[in-house]
């Protein structure tokens, strides 16, 4: 039901998801939904914890800033329903405001770790949370297809900017 949530939520088109779609499409009854779920919302934020779990580990496996890019952009861009989910569903499904708050810090402390050249912690912290937001507006862009850039163009400067300011310091 979660993948047919998904494929729902991070329709090309915007999000089409209504109960009677993710059933049809999981192929289920509504029974079997308001036994699993509540709700329309409560199913809309397990479609998107699942998408941000996802996204955590991939990035949580990667040996260096260029694997990290690189498995993000085939996690998010290769598979672009996947990636409308989790960076373009919250701008335009309410209830998913609180679950993007509550998830973005732990994307920023993931990244924060990882900044280990700045010895000072709220350094590590602007930086962090800076890197975050340029990253996402960047995907964002990437995936709306605001960016003629190629794919490995985008790695690349992705990539970049994750190096520059750590170097620096």
């Amino acid at each position: 039901m979660i993948a047919a949530g998904v494929k729902l939520l991070g329709h090309r088109e915007g999000p089409a998801l209504t109960v009677r779609a993710v059933c049809r499409e999981a192929g289920l009854t509504e029974r079997y939904f308001y036994e699993s779920f509540a709700d329309r919302d409560e199913f809309v934020r397990a479609v998107y914890d699942d998408v941000c779990a996802r996204a955590m580990s991939t990035l949580m496996t990667a040996d260096t800033p260029r694997d990290a890019v690189e498995r993000f952009v085939a996690l998010m861009v290769d598979d672009p329903v996947r990636g409308r989910v989790l960076l373009l569903a919250p701008e335009v499904e309410p209830v998913l405001t609180r679950s993007g708050a509550k998830w973005m810090p732990n994307f920023i402390d993931l990244l924060q770790r990882k900044l280990t050249r700045i010895t000072d912690p709220a350094l590590q912290a602007m930086v962090a949370t800076g890197l975050i937001g340029a990253l996402t507006a960047l995907f964002t862009a990437y995936l709306d297809g605001r960016l003629a850039a190629t794919r490995e163009q985008f790695i690349d400067y992705c990539v970049g900017i994750l190096l520059n300011p750590v170097a620096s310091y």
